[in-house]
């Protein structure tokens, strides 16, 4: 397990209408990482409960070079370019996986 590597994200949102554009960059996002991206293991955004300005994304990896190809790709750039304008705070916590059950 320990070659895994993981981030968890926490994005703050202007408002509702930021809300609503920042989910549509996340979905053309995904698409991206879903065609191009075989070391990202888990890429999950979620929206707590209780919670609707907020989104904390979930995401997993090979290891930690597949986390740096994921950032290198061009959707990614543009994520992180155009996500500050929805944005009033964001939160990172990077995490190495020591132990757990991984889906095959």
């Amino acid at each position: 397990m320990g070659e895994g590597f993981g981030l968890v994200v926490r994005f703050s949102l202007r408002d509702r209408t930021a809300a609503s554009a920042f989910d549509r960059l996340c979905a053309e996002t995904l698409e991206g990482i879903k065609r191009q991206e075989p070391g990202t293991l888990t890429y999950v955004t979620h929206v707590p409960v209780d919670e609707p300005l907020v989104r904390v994304f979930y995401e997993l990896y090979a290891d930690r070079a597949a986390f740096e190809a994921h950032e290198a790709q061009p959707h990614t750039k543009r994520f992180l370019e155009e996500r500050e304008q929805y944005l009033v705070g964001t939160e990172v916590t990077f995490l190495d996986a020591t132990a757990g059950k991984v889906a095959v």
